[in-house]
């Protein structure tokens, strides 16, 4: 069994006629189920989820997301956020009780979740009451609440010393077993004899005991647990870390990285040749070639700005890749030899 709570999940009443019973509902149950989180096996990354458009297979932003209704194949009805928040029924946390009903009445197919109540406000009297008069009678209360935004019918029964809140599903959620190959009622429709009926009830009598809910556990669960723990044990453990969220780069920083590889290829490509010539080439670079220099390094930023005019002076490690060295070729030759201004611009 799982662990108790008293987390109140809302307060309210029970109401039938001119009675009302202060309550706090209480969840009765606790999902035990084994929750797989997808990974990637290649990096051990989390694997999320995306909203994607099914025609284009892009993602799309939640803003552009509405809610519509198939009422056709391919014809939908677009509902807004106003519409559908408008049709929401009233919260009132109150559970009304609208009927009596036996409780032999009621098939299980109907039941859903159970949820506990509590008396609050000094109504545990008139609690006790309604409690003992439904075991007395072996009849349940059936009413309507509303828990979050959604409306449900219950059934309110004795159990022990509580009522417990058990939501029904409606009557269109049941599915007919009409349409099932089913045997009547009874034991004349299939032929069956007494005597077939006496070894039936004593096999039944024979496999009879306490009710024990503790004895039946989930085998699935229990093994994937244990195997878990194992591989805790032997460490064989995978580090799993949530990704860092990808800042979309400013322009300047793109400006930056391009201003430096070519700086840097310039440098490499005039290292390369005579000091001589890499210093006449620098000094001749003027005009509208000094003037481009000159406007990258200021958009560079002042962090830049100091190493991108420093190029003739001082030389720094050249990057690798073949696009840098593509850029820095045919730049650093045009320097390197003599030819006149108007050449060199044209190569840069």
């Amino acid at each position: 069994m799982a662990a108790p709570s008293k987390r109140v999940l809302w307060k309210g009443a029970i109401s039938f006629g001119l009675v009302h019973i202060p309550i706090a509902l209480h969840s009765a149950t606790q999902e035990q189920s084994i929750d797989f989180d997808w990974l990637d096996k290649r990096s051990m990354d989390p694997v999320g989820y995306k909203r994607i458009n099914k025609a284009t297979g892009k993602e799309i932003a939640s803003e552009n997301i509405v809610k519509g209704i198939e009422y056709e194949e391919g014809q939908y009805v677009v509902l807004s956020r106003e519409e559908i928040a408008a049709a929401y029924p009233k919260t009132t946390q109150t559970v009304e009780i609208e009927a009596f009903v036996p409780l032999e009445d009621i098939p299980f197919v109907y039941l859903d979740r159970p949820y506990y109540t509590s008396p609050i406000n000094r109504g545990a009297k008139v609690y006790a009451l309604l409690r003992e008069v439904l075991r007395k009678t072996n009849k349940v209360g059936i009413a309507k609440v509303v828990i979050q935004t959604k409306q449900h019918l219950a059934l309110l029964l004795p159990c022990g010393p509580a009522l417990i809140l058990n939501l029904l599903r409606w009557d269109d959620e049941i599915r007919s077993w009409e349409d099932l190959n089913l045997p009547a009622a009874g034991t004349g429709s299939t032929g069956l004899t007494d005597k077939e009926m006496a070894m039936g009830e004593q096999l039944v009598e024979d496999m009879s005991r306490k009710w024990q809910p503790e004895a039946f556990t989930d085998s699935f669960r229990e093994q994937i647990l244990q195997l878990v723990k194992d591989k805790v044990e032997a460490g064989e453990v995978e580090a799993v870390g949530e990704p860092e969220a990808q800042e979309a780069e400013p322009r300047g920083a793109k400006i930056l990285d391009l201003t430096e590889m070519l700086r840097r290829s310039l440098d490499k490509g005039a290292a390369s040749g005579k000091a001589p010539a890499k210093s006449r080439s620098v000094k001749r670079a003027s005009g509208p070639q000094a003037e481009d220099r000159s406007t990258s390094g200021k958009a560079a930023g002042k962090d830049a700005g100091g190493a991108a005019g420093k190029t003739g002076r001082k030389a720094a490690p050249s990057p690798s890749g073949a696009a840098a060295k593509a850029a820095g070729g045919k730049t650093a030759r045009a320097k390197a030899t003599k030819k006149p201004a108007g050449s060199g611009r044209k190569a840069a």
